[in-house]
């Protein structure tokens, strides 16, 4: 406000020098000499004005001048200066924010959502007993007692081991919770012994040991439960896979899930064998209780290891390269 009264002093200052310096060139740079005449003794020159012209316009114009630059400063006004400022800040930020947009790198596409094994998530079906095949189930009793005469003759402790019967109706309430089918092969060893401590169709240091019904299905319950994630199209390449069936367990290598598993879409069985990994040793269940008991009664190789007796109970020994 100071500055517009400064400059409204200094234009009324400027108008009343200019209307002085205007009169003066306007006056003549010396005055004529008057002349007589006969009308009278000092009559003046032809040109001269009577009497000087009013100033007073002017002044006047010069405070009406200064009065509306004094009344405009003495208003009101609106100060943008903070109002432009915000703005040429919100223009730097939108054109900052574009440059980013510009040159930033794409953001990471997100991985895909794991999917599901719908093998562990069962609809449970209504309990069905379905019936065995009898060639089946006669190869599979046939190879029972050739393990059974082995065991009574020369491992009573682990022959002692060997589980009850089963019964057909458990079978079939764990297929229906489980959401699988049993191969019959599997079901018809499950009705002749339903579990066996210590024995197992297996050769594992200190063995394995059969799993009854009610451990399988919980066993498998215990694994969908810690990775129920399908990761590719074949099982055996899985850390695990609902559609699979856990029949043994591994004595030194239960705390890291050691399982002989059935595959219930082909029946083949496979476990790890340290060496290739987990995968199908076995077509059958039939072939693996076969390839046991030749095994025990003819002391062959059986996927490196050799059956052994030690205070009645059977062990299995790893063969070692070259040795017969």
């Amino acid at each position: 406000m100071l500055k517009l009264v400064r400059l409204a002093l200094t234009a009324a200052i400027l108008a009343a020098v200019a209307v002085r310096l205007r009169r003066r060139a306007r006056m003549p740079a010396r005055p004529p000499a008057p002349r007589k005449s006969a009308q009278g003794p000092a009559a003046w020159w032809p040109g001269r004005p009577v009497r000087n012209r009013p100033v007073w316009p002017v002044w006047a114009a010069v405070a009406g001048v200064v009065t509306v630059v004094l009344v405009a400063a003495l208003l009101p006004y609106e100060d943008t200066s903070d109002a432009r400022l915000q703005a040429q800040r919100e223009r730097h930020s939108a054109l900052v924010a574009a440059a980013q947009r510009t040159v930033a790198p794409p953001s990471p596409t997100p991985e895909p959502a794991p999917t599901p094994d719908l093998y562990c998530s069962p609809v449970t079906g209504p309990v069905t007993v379905r019936p065995i095949d009898p060639e089946v189930r006669r190869a599979v009793n046939r190879q029972w007692r050739r393990i059974e005469r082995w065991l009574k003759a020369n491992a009573p402790q682990t022959y002692r081991g060997l589980g009850r019967p089963g019964r057909a109706r458990t079978i079939a309430i764990a297929e229906a919770q489980m959401g699988v089918h049993f191969p019959d092969d599997l079901r018809a060893s499950l009705l002749r012994h339903d579990g066996a401590a210590g024995f197992g169709f297996g050769a594992w240091f200190d063995g394995a040991s059969n799993l009854s019904v009610r451990e399988i299905r919980d066993t498998w319950r215990h694994e969908c439960r810690l990775d129920s994630t399908d990761r590719g199209d074949d099982p055996w390449d899985e850390l695990w896979s609902g559609r699979l069936i856990p029949v043994l367990v591994f004595a030194d290598m239960e705390e890291y899930s050691a399982y002989a598993l059935v595959d219930s879409a082909d029946g083949s069985v496979g476990w790890d064998d340290t060496i290739g990994g987990m995968g199908p040793r076995r077509p059958s269940y039939h072939a693996l209780m076969r390839a046991v008991a030749d095994a025990l009664e003819e002391g062959k190789d059986f996927d490196g290891w050799r059956p052994a007796v030690e205070r009645g109970v059977l062990r299995w020994e790893i063969v070692e390269q070259g040795d017969p």
